[in-house]
């Protein structure tokens, strides 16, 4: 490797940190939620709230983050995105109540909007184009990396709870768990604020602020030396075409007969993504494990595993995609992402719930046993009816408490087969859904409206997302699991079908075939 290609891969690694920390800060509620419910007495939608609070805010925010980078430039906003991550994280950690965490994380979200747009951005605009596609395909890695990462800090801090280490008395891991969970993004965001000053500024900000040689001096040390000046000379011209006095794109283009079909291709992939449920799973995986009785730690450990399967799957996406075409991975990923719901859904069905007296001396001694009397050796065909009966037997209060200690001392049934489904789900969506959505509306829209059909589609997905992490402690609790993830597989069929009917293979065919194919 040259020594201006390890200058390049360097530079990305950096600005790809964004990803990682926007991937980590997405994530690590999910091990926090289990604590802060019974703290802060949430209800269901509260606890939803805590974890799309930073999906809010991050939809906002990557509506602004380009133009504002435009302004101040990429460097710029993206190091004002690391002190965000930081402010969020010690916020966070102290927060004295549920609205002050709120108001902690939606800080936290801002800086994964900026995050989202601005590093594969930066990338992009600094790297030859030789090699444009591996180093923007750094800030995914790293996102699916943050995520795996924030599965297992929460579990190392989790462990590290329970021991008599007098290390670990002094930090009050034990008392403070979640909020060292949520407090320790501080330190890759401090990294990130540092590591960023090391980095240039993009070549392509500086020629639209007139800084030339600047651009230059930059282009030759990290592209092409032999064509920079041609480079520069050709992104001058692009600027100047696009402040060239031209016909402004209308919102109601989107809407007009001939784009009807892509349109709705577009809406259909961009509300999949999210309402099958992926979402739920990422944010909400140790509490989806509790579930099938496995108990607290184990729920953490298989937790992990999800990160790791959905990175793996992710590098499988990007090796085949172009080999495979989009469709092909549709098909077979959301025909995974069905029966994997769909098994899932079985599995909890399938389960009873009886507290007998052999189990019952298992519970921690700080539940009252004689409370629980009541509701001894009656078998519950389902988890809600069964969380009523504790609910009516401890109050809210303690049946929020210890939940996991009685789902685990009562359930019956085979928790092995939800982890299959839980994995089966995660890879099937890292290899299909995740990374196809964005590669496809690259591709389908017409030149004309592009960017403002991309930026209405990229709404509504985290719009569906937002909605979808909100309501889920509340479907859990109302529809319960069984109900829950059959209506995620009912959605993934319905989209598959979709898919199979309307979608057109992508690969291999220029912008102006699909054009032609899809705007009559």
């Amino acid at each position: 490797m040259s020594q201006q290609k390890k200058s390049v891969v360097s530079i990305a690694l950096v600005v790809a940190l964004g990803g990682f920390l926007m991937g980590f800060d997405a994530s690590v509620i999910s091990g926090v939620i289990k604590f802060i419910e019974p703290e802060f007495q949430l209800s269901k939608l509260e606890l939803g709230w805590s974890v799309a609070s930073l999906s809010l805010t991050a939809t906002l925010a990557m509506m602004f983050a380009g133009h504002i980078s435009d302004k101040y430039g990429r460097r710029v906003v993206l190091k004002y995105a690391a002190v965000l991550y930081a402010i969020s994280a010690l916020l966070s950690a102290i927060a004295p109540s549920f609205i002050m965490l709120v108001i902690a994380r939606m800080i936290g979200g801002i800086g994964v909007g900026i995050s989202l747009i601005l590093a594969p951005m930066y990338i992009a605009e600094i790297s030859p184009a030789k090699v444009r596609g591996r180093m923007v395909s750094f800030n995914q890695l790293n996102i699916v990396l943050g995520i795996s990462v924030a599965f297992f800090t929460n579990y190392l801090i989790l462990s590290f709870a329970n021991s008599d280490a007098a290390w670990v008395k002094s930090f009050k891991l034990k008392e403070y768990n979640w909020r060292w969970m949520l407090g320790i993004e501080f330190i890759p965001a401090v990294l990130y604020f540092f590591g960023l000053m090391f980095v240039p500024q993009s070549p392509r900000w500086l020629i639209m602020k007139g800084k030339f040689d600047r651009a230059l001096e930059i282009m030759k040390k990290y592209g092409d030396p032999v064509n920079a000046e041609k480079e520069i000379e050709d992104i001058k011209e692009s600027i100047n075409r696009q402040k060239a006095p031209k016909e402004k794109t209308s919102f109601k283009k989107l809407f007009v007969p001939s784009m009807r079909l892509v349109l709705t291709i577009g809406i259909v992939v961009a509300v999949l993504q999210q309402i099958t449920g992926i979402n739920s799973v990422f944010f909400y995986a140790p509490m989806i494990f509790e579930q099938s009785g496995i108990g607290t730690d184990a729920s953490f450990v298989q937790a992990i595993l999800v990160g790791i399967i959905n990175l793996v799957f992710t590098v499988i996406a990007m090796i085949f995609i172009d080999r495979l075409g989009r469709k092909f991975l549709l098909v077979i990923g959301v025909t995974g992402v069905a029966l994997s719901m769909f098994l899932l859904a079985f599995s909890f069905n399938s389960a009873t719930y009886t507290l007998t007296e052999e189990s019952m001396a298992k519970l921690p001694a700080t539940i009252k046993a004689e409370q629980l009397v009541p509701i001894k050796g009656i078998t519950y065909k389902s988890d809600t009816e069964f969380k009523k009966a504790i609910a009516g037997a401890l109050g809210n209060e303690s049946a929020k408490i210890y939940e996991s200690d009685l789902i685990t001392a009562g359930i019956k049934m085979n928790p092995t087969l939800i982890l299959i489904g839980i994995l089966g789900f995660v890879a099937s969506f890292a290899v299909s859904l995740g990374p196809v959505m964005w590669v496809l509306f690259s591709e389908l829209f017409p030149n004309s409206i592009r960017g403002l059909a991309i930026s209405f589609v990229g709404f509504i997905n985290s719009a569906v997302s937002f909605l979808v992490q909100l309501l889920f402690p509340w479907e859990l609790n109302t529809l319960g699991s069984a109900g829950t993830f059959l209506l995620y597989g009912i959605f993934a069929v319905l989209g598959l079908l979709f898919i199979i009917r309307k979608l057109p293979e992508t690969k291999g065919k220029s912008l102006e075939e699909l054009e032609a194919i899809l705007v009559k």
